[in-house]
C-alpha cells in the first residue's frame, strides 16, 4: 500500500477491513467481481476510500486470496487450485487441460483458454463444481500460457489481394492466421504451407505469422504426408552431419567382436515381418534339446553397439526417440544406413543382436535364460503371409530358394530348407506356435486383457492414391512373434528388476500401464449395460470381466464400439523407471526390449542391461525418467501422426465413392449429430442432425441417443444404418455423410425428407460465406 500503517489500531482496522473485502467475495463466490462493483457493494463514494478500497482488494490478490482473471476482475473460490497442464482442445467449444499425476482433467470453456491451442503448457485456475452440480469433474481459466507447443503451424493458404489467412490443418486449432501481404513469401492460393506465429491471438485480435515454408499443392500425396509430420512437430529428413556419421561406420564385423559374442551362426533362425519391412529388428532361433526341451532365441539387433553415446547419431535417435508409420511410408529414427542395413537382420548376412534365450518345455515354462551380446545368420526372412501359409500346408518358396529337404535336427546342426512341398522351416514353426497359444492362455489366466482393434490397410497406386481399403486381420503368424517379444520384454525386465534385491534398487526403462480409472470403467458399465452386457467394475474381476465381454461381442454389429470405448477407458502405457507394472498384459515387470532400431527406450534397456550384466552399480534415477518422459511425448505425437495420414486417406478413398450406399454402424452420439463407421472400410463419418429433415432432435446424453421431438424417432450406439457420403473435407480429414435408412432395427425406418445434394469434396482454402471479419476480427 502507499499509505505507511503507523499504528498498531490503523492496522488491526484494516485487516479486519480486508477480511469484510474477502466475506463480501465469498457470498458472491460464484462471480468474479471487478473493484466497481466492490465500491458498489460497500456503498463508497468518496475518492480517498476508493482509493483505499482499490489497493486492499489489490493487496489480496498479492496474497492470493483473491484471483484476478483476464478481463481484470477478481473471484475467490475455496476451492480454488493452481494447476499446470496441457491443452487438449476437443471441439470449436471446450477444451480439457491434461494436468497428469492422477490429478482429474479440467473442463475450460473456449472463451476461457485466454489464447491457448491445442497442445500448449498453461497454468490454469481449476475449481470444483461439485457443490454446485452433479459431476465431479473440475472446470477452470487458463490464466497463464506457460510453453507453446510450437509457434509453427501447418495449413493451406487462401491469398487475397492484399494479404492472406492459413486455415490451420489441425482439427484441433480453431482460428485462422492472418498473412501480411509481404510474409506470404511464393506461395500460392490452395498450397499447402508452414506458417510461424508472431503475434498470437489476443481478445478480437487475430493471430498473425509469416510463411517459412511452402510445401506443395494441396492434395499432392507428398505434400499431404509431408505436412502431416509438419503438423505435429516431427521431422522429414535427417541432417547432413547425421547422415554423414552414420556413413562412417563401418560395415565389417571383425574377429575380435565375434570372439566377444555368443555365436548362434550355425542354429536356425529367420525373421517374420511385415511383407513391405525393410527394419527387420528381431529374429527368432530354434533348437531341439536332448532333455526334450527346446532352445528358442529372441535375438534383437545390437543398435546400441553402433548408435554410441555422446554422438550426433545418438543425440538424433533421442531427439525423434521414435520411428514414424505413416500410411505410405515409414519415417525412420535412424538413417537408412542404419534401420535398412547394419541394424536390420537381412537374410544370409552375419548380424550383431542383442540376446534373450530361454529354454523352454513343451508345456510353455521357462527353464532356464539366459541374456547377452550374440552373433547370428538368418536363414530365411518370412512375411507374416508366407510363415502363416507354412503352417497351413500352403506355402510355395520361390525357385531361386530351393534346396535339398532334410528333417530337423539336433543341437549345433543347422537344418536344410524343404521346399519341394514347401515346408521350410515348418515342424519349427508348429512348435513355436503351439508354445505361443501356451504363453497365451497363461496371460489371459493371469489377468490380461484381450483388446483386438480393427486396424485398416490401405493398397495405394504409384502416386500414393487409395484404390482400396481393408481390416488388417491377425492371424497365429503375427501371434506367434507377439509371444515370444512379450517373453523377452518381460524376462528382461523381471531380470533387471531381480539382479539387486537391496537399496538402492537397479534403475531400468519399464513400459507402465497403470489400472483403469474407476469413473470411466463405472461410465463404460453403463454404456455396455444398454447393449445387454455386464461389466465387472471391481479391482480384482475388472480384467476377467472385460476379456468375457469382448469373446461375447465377437461377430455381433457392436463388436467394433465396445472394444473401441473399452480401449479409450483404459489409461494409456507410457515409459517410466518406476516398476508399477502393466495392468494390460499383467506383467508385474515389463519393459521394451525388441524394437531398438525404431523406438529409444529399446536402447536405453539395452544400454542398461548391459551395464549390469557387467556388473554396473544401479544409475542415477533422474536422467532416465527425464528420457523416459520425452519418449513417451514422442510415441504420443508419432501415434497421432500415423492416425492423421490414416484419416486422410479414408476420407480420400471416401471422396471417390459419392453415389455407392454403405452399410454402417452409429459409434457415436452428440448434440450436433451421429458418428456412423461403415462396415466395409472402417471409414468414420458424421450424420448431423440439421440433415435429418423429418423433426428436430434433441441429445439425450444419459441413455446414448438422440431422440425426436415430435416422432420420437431414436438413434443410439451400435443401430445398424445406410448413408451415402454427403461431403469430404480433406483438409479437416473428415466426412459428412447423408442417412438413406436404417438396418435390422423394427419401428426405426428411414430418416423421411433428405437432402438430394450429390457428394462433393470442399477444395482446401475454401472458406466459408461471411468468415472473414477483416484483420482484427476473430470468426
Amino acid at each position: 500500500m502507499s499509505k505507511k500503517i503507523k499504528s498498531t489500531k490503523e492496522e488491526r482496522f484494516l485487516l479486519n477491513l480486508k477480511e469484510e473485502i474477502i466475506a463480501f467475495f465469498d457470498i458472491n463466490e460464484d462471480r468474479a467481481l471487478s473493484v466497481n462493483q466492490v465500491h458498489k457493494g460497500f456503498a463508497v463514494r468518496d475518492r480517498k476510500t476508493k482509493e483505499l478500497f482499490s489497493e486492499l482488494v489489490e493487496e489480496l490478490h498479492a496474497e492470493g486470496r483473491l484471483i484476478r482473471n483476464s478481463d481484470g476482475n477478481y473471484i475467490i473460490d475455496n476451492q480454488t487450485l493452481f494447476v499446470t497442464g496441457k491443452v487438449d482442445h476437443v471441439n470449436a467449444r471446450f477444451a480439457f487441460v491434461v494436468v497428469g499425476n492422477e490429478v482429474p482433467d479440467i473442463w475450460v470453456n473456449t472463451k476461457d483458454l485466454n489464447g491457448a491451442i491445442d497442445g500448449d503448457t498453461v497454468k490454469v485456475l481449476a475449481r470444483s463444481t461439485a457443490r454446485k452440480k452433479k459431476s465431479e469433474r473440475p472446470e477452470g481459466e487458463v490464466v497463464e500460457i506457460i510453453e507453446r507447443r510450437s509457434d509453427e503451424i501447418v495449413g493451406t493458404i487462401e491469398v487475397l489481394p492484399n494479404f492472406a489467412f492459413v486455415n490451420p490443418d489441425s482439427k484441433k486449432i480453431f482460428q485462422d492466421i492472418f498473412i501480411a501481404k509481404d510474409y506470404i513469401k511464393d506461395a500460392k492460393n490452395g498450397d499447402k504451407v508452414i506458417v510461424k506465429v508472431t503475434q498470437w491471438a489476443e481478445n478480437e485480435r487475430k493471430a498473425e505469422g509469416r510463411i517459412i515454408e511452402v510445401l506443395g499443392k494441396a492434395g499432392e500425396n507428398n505434400t499431404e504426408m509431408h505436412a502431416i509430420l509438419a503438423e505435429f512437430g516431427l521431422p522429414i529428413h535427417f541432417p547432413e552431419v547425421v547422415e554423414k556419421e552414420a556413413e562412417r561406420i563401418s560395415e565389417k564385423i571383425t574377429k575380435e567382436e565375434i570372439d566377444k559374442r555368443r555365436d548362434f551362426r550355425k542354429v536356425t533362425t529367420f525373421t517374420i515381418d511385415p511383407i513391405d519391412a525393410k527394419d527387420f529388428d528381431d529374429a527368432i532361433s530354434f533348437q531341439y534339446l536332448e532333455n526334450g526341451n527346446y532352445e528358442i532365441g529372441v535375438h534383437i539387433a545390437d543398435v546400441s553397439h553402433y548408435v554410441t553415446e555422446n554422438t550426433l547419431l545418438e543425440q538424433e535417435a533421442y531427439k525423434r526417440a521414435t520411428s514414424v508409420y505413416l500410411v505410405d511410408r515409414v519415417v525412420p529414427m535412424l538413417p537408412e544406413k542404419l534401420s535398412n542395413g547394419l541394424c536390420s537382420l537381412r537374410p544370409h548376412e552375419d548380424k550383431l543382436t542383442f540376446s534373450a534365450v530361454f529354454e523352454v518345455s513343451p508345456e510353455a515354462k521357462v527353464v532356464k535364460e539366459w541374456f547377452g551380446r550374440t552373433v547370428i545368420h538368418s536363414d530365411k526372412r518370412f512375411s507374416y503371409e508366407e510363415a502363416q501359409e507354412v503352417m497351413d500346408g500352403t506355402y510355395q518358396l520361390p525357385v531361386e530358394e530351393s534346396v535339398i529337404e532334410e528333417e530337423p535336427v539336433k543341437k549345433g546342426k543347422k537344418k536344410k530348407k524343404d521346399v519341394v512341398s514347401g515346408n521350410i522351416f515348418k515342424g519349427e514353426l508348429l512348435i513355436l506356435n503351439s508354445l505361443a497359444h501356451k504363453l497365451r492362455d497363461e496371460r489371459f489366466r493371469k489377468g490380461a486383457v484381450n483388446f483386438e482393434t480393427v486396424e485398416v490397410r490401405f493398397v495405394l497406386d504409384e502416386n500414393g492414391k487409395p484404390l482400396s481399403v481393408y481390416p488388417k486381420i491377425r492371424k497365429d503368424a503375427h501371434k506367434l512373434i507377439e509371444e515370444f517379444m512379450l517373453l523377452a520384454n518381460k524376462k528382461v525386465a523381471e531380470f533387471v528388476h531381480n539382479l539387486r534385491k537391496k537399496e538402492p534398487v537397479n534403475v531400468m526403462v519399464y513400459r507402465i500401464h497403470e489400472a483403469p480409472d474407476p469413473e470411466k470403467l463405472k461410465t463404460f458399465s453403463s454404456f455396455a449395460k444398454k447393449f445387454g452386457y455386464n461389466v465387472d467394475i471391481d479391482k480384482e474381476g475388472v480384467s476377467s470381466s472385460l476379456n468375457h465381454l469382448m469373446d461375447d461381442v465377437e461377430g455381433k454389429p457392436e463388436q467394433n464400439i465396445l472394444q473401441s470405448l473399452a480401449v479409450r477407458t483404459m489409461s494409456k502405457a507410457r515409459y517410466s523407471t518406476d516398476p508399477i507394472g502393466h495392468f494390460g498384459l499383467s506383467f508385474p515387470f515389463y519393459s521394451h526390449f525388441t524394437s531398438p532400431i525404431r523406438r529409444y527406450p529399446d536402447v536405453m534397456a539395452h544400454r542398461l542391461l548391459q551395464h549390469y550384466l557387467d556388473g554396473g552399480e544401479p544409475v542415477e534415477k533422474g536422467p532416465w525418467e527425464i528420457r523416459c518422459k520425452h519418449s513417451s511425448e514422442m510415441e504420443k505425437l508419432a501415434s497421432e501422426a500415423e492416425r492423421a495420414s490414416i484419416k486422410y486417406k479414408q476420407v480420400e478413398f471416401m471422396s471417390l465413392m459419392e453415389e455407392k450406399v454403405f452399410d454402417g454402424i452409429i459409434t457415436g452420439v452428440t448434440e450436433f449429430g451421429f458418428f456412423v463407421e461403415i462396415t466395409e472400410t472402417a471409414c468414420e463419418g458424421l450424420v448431423r442432425m440439421v440433415d435429418l429433415k423429418d423433426d428436430f432432435y434433441d441429445l439425450d446424453k444419459d441413455n446414448f441417443r438422440i431422440v425426436g421431438q415430435r416422432n420420437g424417432r431414436v438413434f443410439t450406439f451400435g443401430d445398424p444404418v445406410q448413408v451415402k457420403v454427403k461431403e469430404c473435407n480433406l483438409a479437416r480429414r473428415s466426412m459428412d455423410l447423408e442417412l438413406i435408412g436404417m438396418t435390422g432395427k423394427k419401428g426405426r425406418g428411414s430418416s423421411g425428407e433428405r437432402s438430394r445434394s450429390k457428394s462433393k469434396v470442399i477444395p482446401r482454402g475454401k472458406r466459408r460465406e461471411n468468415s472473414m471479419r477483416g484483420k482484427n476480427k476473430r470468426k
